[in-house]
């Protein structure tokens, strides 16, 4: 029988979501120090990084928890979980895609040229092939980490990460329900998700501050990069004015208008392409995706903002509208940092090994490539985040390189929900053959 989830010393999701905004606001005061103890730790971790392991701090000490259980009189086992983390990424994040990309400049991102693609596609093969590859490495010494029969082979469990790792959540579904894999183990796998995701996070904020050094290194032409930079920040201090009530409300109306269209018609697109379509309904179809809501949802408030860049909305930029856009993103980042048990990393180390060996072939082939066609750190970074942390955190680790710059992790992220489900599928379909070598 499974160990019962304890409930936290916290339950209620207001009093978690009053945590949550405590963390974050601590974040960014003590960053906002250009003095002391705080200036020294934030030049060697970054901010958003503590933003994602303030609320996991809290999960490991029992404090909070994203999910727990309880047994009722009657000894009937009751499933409880917070949903703060639904109300985040389904009305928070559709509004901060909006808010994000409604300055956006598409000529701008169009000149950055070919290489910010390769390095998306490069970090999609990554976690194509890494899948497979970390399985034969880790079953020359342990063979029984990788194996299992049937619904409880480990490989159908690994393809829920490919899942969440080449596009995110939605994808992550569409493979757990394609392989079915043994729901009382899903658990672990979820844990390898978020420490390998999240490790090799890190290592890239940590490379945000040395983007310099990194770019010399490879060589990297970072012109058009820069000349994207001084475009949006020329237009900005053209538009920036003092915001008034007005100003915010409209704000107001654009983002969650958006946000309820998205859902009215993501939900019916979704319903339509399943009853209507066989290769969308079959969930092993590599088409699978596009019958996925949430998917629709992403697509659509992106749709809305790219459009409203065109109108004289645009101008709400100059009120703040991405910085709003950007508060949204860190409420989203600190409940998914919620969602980290940090003590359950040593429960099980040969899957969590997997998973290491995994996100590293995904990270080697990318500093390859990058060196090859001397891409700039900023395509590496985020084609990597628009893979693995999809639209919660490719926004904001570009945001990270330049405030200018989250669009370009908005439109990558999209991107990375399309090609999601297929690729997940092949390298699902490559680790069954490494399983049974």
């Amino acid at each position: 029988m499974n160990e019962i989830k304890a409930a936290p010393f916290i339950t209620d999701d207001t009093v978690i979501f009053g945590l949550l905004a405590l963390c974050l606001g601590f974040v960014f005061y003590t960053s906002s120090l250009e003095k002391g103890f705080w200036q020294k730790f934030y030049t060697v971790v970054p901010g958003v990084l503590m933003c994602y392991l303030l609320p996991g701090m809290l999960t490991t000490l029992g404090v909070i928890a994203p999910e727990w259980e309880t047994i009722d009189a009657s000894g009937t086992l009751i499933e409880h979980e917070s949903e703060l983390y639904y109300v985040a990424s389904r009305y928070l994040l559709p509004a901060a895609l909006v808010l994000m990309t409604l300055s956006i400049d598409l000529k701008a991102i169009v000149n950055l040229g070919s290489k910010a693609l390769i390095m998306f596609l490069t970090g999609t093969v990554g976690i194509i092939i890494g899948g497979p590859l970390a399985i034969l490495i880790v079953s020359i010494f342990s063979p029984e980490t990788v194996g299992g029969n049937d619904f409880d082979a480990i490989w159908r469990g690994l393809s829920t990460i490919a899942g969440s790792w080449i596009g995110g959540g939605a994808n992550q579904a569409a493979m757990y329900e394609i392989f079915q894999y043994n729901p009382d183990k899903f658990s672990q796998m979820v844990l390898v998700d978020v420490i390998g995701a999240n490790i090799w996070m890190a290592i890239l904020l940590l490379g945000v501050g040395k983007v310099k050094k990194i770019d010399s290194w490879l060589k990297a032409d970072t012109s058009a990069i820069e000349s994207l930079k001084v475009r949006v920040t020329r237009f900005s201090e053209k538009i920036t004015r003092v915001p008034s009530l007005k100003d915010y409300m409209m704000m107001l109306f654009l983002a969650f208008t958006a946000v309820g269209i998205a859902h009215l018609f993501g939900e019916q697109a979704s319903t339509y392409l399943v009853e209507s379509f066989e290769v969308v309904a079959n969930p092993k179809s590599f088409l699978s995706f596009v019958g996925s809501s949430f998917f629709w949802m992403v697509v659509i408030a992106t749709l809305i903002g790219i459009s409203i860049s065109f109108t004289r909305a645009k101008n709400y930029e100059g009120a703040g509208a991405s910085k709003i856009g950007g508060m949204f993103i860190y409420i989203l980042v600190a409940t998914i940092g919620m969602k980290m048990d940090l003590t359950q990393v040593l429960k099980n180390p040969g899957l969590i090994a997997v998973g290491l060996i995994w996100i590293s072939i995904h990270a080697v082939l990318l500093i390859v490539v990058a060196k090859l066609i001397k891409a700039p750190y900023f395509f590496l970074a985020v084609g990597s985040q628009a893979n693995v942390g999809g639209a919660a955190s490719a926004p904001v680790v570009a945001a990270e390189f330049h405030p200018s710059l989250a669009s370009v992790g908005v439109l990558l992220a999209v991107l990375g929900y399309v090609v999601g489900t297929g690729g997940a599928l092949l390298c699902a379909y490559l680790m069954e053959i490494a399983s049974s070598v």
